[in-house]
């Protein structure tokens, strides 16, 4: 990253949140954006893939607490286009350049008074935003980018944990050239750039600025012979398929991230990372209320009048047995405990089950006179008698 596009570059823009937004509002921006412009959401479509790199760029510095502090510091300083000089500084033109500032102090003697305002500090900030260290510029490793994906598992597979292949497309080393961008490996040395990567240019007022190579495209190598597959740059579009543990007891909708699993970084940096969707798909007996699950028993009549024992299913295990106890009303919800979720700590959750009076449809004869008489036995009951009485007091 060259220091103008860090000075002009307005990363909150680019996310499309305030300057005060908090973390999780930077990160839910960033989620929303990403699966909108993701290159697997839009394939072949180019501006697409240039704005995903550009929320991934705003991502790393904004998500980043101390990248942000730097970032809001050094466009406070810069992002005017100068450097105002303080009280008192005679309104003159500064004959210095960024890495004066960058780098440690002026070089040399007869600084006078001016060079103690500028001993080192600057350096601090800026050394790891600009790619530059020590005396000069030169060209950095770079973290490869963030990868997002979605998986769906089945009910069963997100209570239980699984493990699911998962394919992924993103920018990696050529193949062919071995990541040289030269068909036979064997680039030469940007004479523009002499292999930094970066050259400097003057912005008027005695300042200057770093920017990518145009010659070499900031790789500061020059293939004499380009790969015929990555037309020189050394990257190419990688397809693999890697094998992905899902933890037991995850949630629809869950977001999953994996170290060092996305795009490879470039000149030895680091690998980004993957983050993983989880969409979970229904039961047709059991549902899921966080780490518990959830059925619903029907229950005849009989037994939930008179009490009694009734078996109940459970996912993946043999079915346990739940105590009815007399008078039992319908929609009353009972707990088996340790048959739900797993949770994050290894332990499970509970089966809530909710019981349901069945109605038949259908009765035999024996069975309707037997309701009849018992309608008759209870004729003087009314159960709606309290329902009324409280309405009117109502």
């Amino acid at each position: 990253m060259s220091t103008k596009d860090f000075v002009e570059k307005d990363y909150y823009k680019v996310l499309g949140v305030p300057k005060d937004a908090t973390e999780a509002e930077i990160k839910k921006a960033y989620r929303k954006l990403a699966r909108e412009f993701h290159p697997d959401a839009n394939k072949g479509d180019a501006k697409a893939e240039e704005r995903f790199k550009e929320i991934s760029e705003a991502n790393d510095i904004l998500g980043d607490a101390k990248r942000r502090k730097e970032y809001d510091e050094a466009r406070s300083l810069f992002g005017n286009g100068g450097f105002r000089p303080g009280p008192g500084g005679g309104g003159g033109t500064f004959n210095f350049d960024l890495g004066d500032l960058f780098g440690g102090g002026p070089q040399g003697g007869g600084g006078g008074g001016t060079q103690g305002g500028f001993g080192g500090g600057l350096g601090d900030v800026f050394g790891g935003l600009f790619n530059r260290g020590g005396g000069g510029t030169r060209t950095q490793p770079r973290r490869g980018q963030d990868i997002e994906s979605e998986v769906t598992l089945s009910f069963t597979e997100a209570v239980d944990g699984a493990t699911v292949p998962l394919r992924m497309s993103s920018q990696a080393p050529c193949k062919a050239c071995s990541g040289t961008g030269d068909k036979n490996g064997t680039p030469r040395v940007c004479p523009t750039c002499v292999g930094t990567g970066q050259v400097s240019r003057g912005t008027g007022g005695g300042f200057s600025l770093t920017d990518p190579c145009v010659d070499c495209k900031g790789r500061g190598l020059i293939a004499e012979n380009p790969c015929e597959v990555c037309k020189g740059s050394g990257r190419a579009k990688s397809s693999r398929s890697i094998q992905v543990r899902i933890p037991a007891g995850v949630s629809d909708g869950q977001r999953i991230r994996l170290r060092g699993k996305g795009t490879p970084g470039e000149r030895g940096g680091p690998a980004g990372d993957l983050y993983v969707v989880v969409h979970v798909g229904t039961h047709p007996v059991f549902g899921r209320k966080g780490d518990n699950l959830t059925v619903t028993v029907p229950v005849t009549y009989p037994e939930a009048t008179l009490g009694g024992e009734v078996k109940v299913p459970t996912l993946g295990g043999p079915p346990v047995t739940l105590k009815l106890p007399p008078g039992t009303p319908n929609g009353r919800t009972m707990r088996a405990r340790g048959k739900g979720a797993v949770r994050k700590d290894g332990t499970r959750g509970d089966l809530l089950v909710t019981v349901e009076v069945a109605v038949p449809k259908d009765l035999a004869t024996e069975a309707r006179d037997a309701l009849e008489a018992y309608r008759k036995a209870t004729a003087g009951e009314d159960p709606r008698a309290e329902l009324f009485q409280a309405a009117k007091g109502a």
